[in-house]
């Protein structure tokens, strides 16, 4: 560790690389990352030993696993994010492809662990789901062809890039997995917006969004279930969505005590995608509301530092990576308290599983990477002609 402290780069003024990445570092982000985690571990003690007890393993198995794939994730995390950003998008470009590849050979050699959505490969001792690491791929992707494409004579990367969206959500929605397809869509959307997409244009593709929902509706039966009970004005109590409720509800403001809560005993999801409905019971709104606050803090720490950024791509990607990872926080809660519709989506760096969390942390550090702060002008500079 000495001899790396003290590696220099000529170019910068002798300055040693770790103390350069500690100094250009948001560490605000990587504290909210941390307390995400930390409260993420909290609640794995509370929600999965009755899981381990029903599958017959030692109370806190789930936990230590959470803490192993958690540990890798923050070492990933870290590792990316003292990157440069043609580092991030060559080896995101190279991740990428790997993970389509896995996601095309989905049907041919995944498994679906009694789902009825073929998501995952079964190693053995763990699985992989390669939906999970190919967002993140896919957003430096496309941020790389919808940059190039606003250079003088550049290749046409907005046409690339949407249909390449395109290809990705119809495997996804043939899975089906139509929360991680909608997730995909989201962050082109939000990047082609922020590259200049016309309003008229998204208007349209909202419109495309909401038939392609109704076709999915009268032809997927998973589907049109989930949108059934979310549209039910009565809630099956002994169904995921009732406990969740009834847990949320039970819990008020300070929530019934630790180790007290009973929802973790009927939700087979507990530990994964109604892991606030646990952090509600037990702990109460307070801890919701920290819950929240952190996603907030990352959301807003890195869109302000990449408001200041001049590089397309490097804006382009940073905004799409904190539009997914805020989003898909959002969506999970809203599910957890019945604002949409059930999804089958983690809550990132706070629910149980290796491919959420190990995607998570590279995606973090991405950010990370993108976020840090370089010299260059003001981009307000660019706009008035003085860049």
């Amino acid at each position: 560790m000495t001899a790396m402290m003290h590696v220099t780069n000529p170019g910068l003024g002798g300055e040693a690389i770790l103390p350069k990445w500690w100094r250009t570092l948001d560490k605000w982000s990587v504290a909210f990352v941390l307390g995400l985690f930390a409260v993420g571990l909290l609640l794995g003690l509370a929600a999965s030993p009755p899981l381990a007890a029903r599958n017959g393993f030692d109370q806190f198995y789930y936990v230590e696993k959470q803490a192993i794939f958690g540990g890798t994730a923050l070492v990933a995390m870290l590792l990316t994010s003292m990157m440069s950003p043609t580092l991030v998008r060559r080896l995101a470009v190279l991740g990428f492809l790997g993970a389509f590849v896995a996601l095309a050979l989905l049907p041919f050699f995944g498994t679906d662990f009694g789902k009825g959505a073929m998501r995952w490969y079964s190693l053995g001792f763990a699985s992989v789901q390669p939906s999970e690491f190919l967002k993140p791929g896919f957003i430096v992707v496309a941020a790389w062809m919808l940059a190039a494409s606003q250079q003088i004579n550049g290749p046409p990367g907005t046409l690339w890039s949407f249909v390449l969206c395109t290809v990705i959500v119809a495997m996804l929605v043939l899975q089906p997995d139509f929360g991680q397809a909608s997730l995909v869509m989201f962050s082109w959307g939000v990047m082609y917006f922020v590259a200049g997409a016309p309003i008229l244009l998204l208007v349209v593709m909202a419109g495309m969004v909401v038939l392609g929902g109704t076709l999915a509706y009268s032809n997927s039966e998973h589907f049109a279930r989930r949108i059934d009970g979310f549209l039910s004005a009565e809630v099956d109590p002994t169904t995921q969505m009732g406990y969740a409720t009834n847990a949320i509800r039970e819990g008020g403001l300070f929530g019934v005590g630790v180790g007290e809560g009973q929802v973790k005993w009927s939700l087979p999801d507990a530990h994964t995608d109604f892991i606030v409905a646990v952090a509600a019971e037990e702990y109460g709104l307070v801890l919701v509301l920290v819950i929240i606050a952190l996603y907030v803090g990352v959301v807003v720490r890195s869109l302000s530092r990449l408001m200041r950024e001049r590089d397309p791509f490097i804006r382009l990607a940073g905004t799409g990576l904190v539009a997914i990872f805020g989003v898909q926080a959002m969506i999970n809660m809203g599910v957890a308290v019945r604002l949409l519709p059930a999804k089958g989506m983690t809550l990132p760096f706070v629910s149980y599983g290796g491919s959420s969390l190990i995607a998570g942390g590279i995606a973090i550090g991405m950010l990370l990477a993108f976020t840090r702060t370089r010299a260059q002008g003001e981009i307000g500079d660019l706009l008035r002609g003085r860049g």
